[in-house]
């Protein structure tokens, strides 16, 4: 079932993207052009909770398959490591919420220079080089405009909503005690808003409780 819900997210990705950039017109007074937008960021959202399940290894229960889908997925996303998010998430589950987790900002509860700094510990001159190299020869077939719409934006806005709903808001300060041993909080019982919000990971504590529970069956520990 993983594989099956991995592949469909791969699947809906790849075809909206493909949609957007021959069919939808970069029109800047068009609501259809800034919801087409949004609709391609959210599969890129689910395109990472894709590799996240992956470093868990609840994608496939071949080991290969599970890691190659994990790789994809980071790679289509924007040419990120797969193997450093997992070593790193895995240091995130082990430290949460401490100076050995890194997506964690111990000095500033400030959005900005959190997400700042969150993005500095992944972010690679590989990867630009290779984003740049790969909008250069896309540039044969689509615009500027239509790339930057379709490609790079919904990429970036996806980011946001990860870190938003998946580090944030659930690993803020200050930390209570029932945010123990994870140093996580959880979002309030609401599916249809937890899976809009970033695929049912609002419902963070569960998810540290049960990292192996897959993102589709993670509503079902709430």
């Amino acid at each position: 079932m993983g594989v099956f819900v991995a592949i469909v997210i791969l699947i809906f990705w790849l075809g909206h993207l493909l949609y957007s950039l021959f069919f939808v017109e970069p029109d800047l007074l068009s609501p259809f052009f800034y919801l087409h937008i949004l609709i391609q960021a959210y599969l890129y959202t689910g395109l990472f909770i894709t590799a996240h399940d992956s470093m868990h290894g609840t994608v496939a229960k071949s080991r290969r398959l599970n890691n190659f889908i994990g790789h994809l997925s980071t790679t289509l996303f924007a040419f990120l490591s797969y193997n450093v998010l997992r070593k790193k998430h895995y240091q995130h589950h082990r430290f949460p919420g401490t100076e050995k987790d890194p997506d964690f900002s111990p000095r500033s509860n400030n959005f900005f220079v959190w997400w700042f700094v969150f993005m500095k510990n992944y972010v690679t001159w590989w990867q630009i080089l290779l984003m740049a190299i790969a909008f250069n020869v896309l540039l044969i077939w689509f615009s500027e405009i239509q790339l930057i719409a379709f490609w790079v934006i919904p990429a970036i806005l996806a980011t946001f909503q990860l870190f938003f709903f998946g580090t944030y808001l659930p690993h803020r300060r200050p930390h209570s005690r029932d945010m123990e041993p994870h140093k996580s909080r959880t979002q309030r019982k609401n599916h249809l808003w937890a899976m809009l919000s970033c695929y049912f990971f609002g419902y963070h504590h569960e998810h540290h409780e049960s990292p192996t529970t897959p993102w589709w069956q993670l509503y079902k520990s709430k």
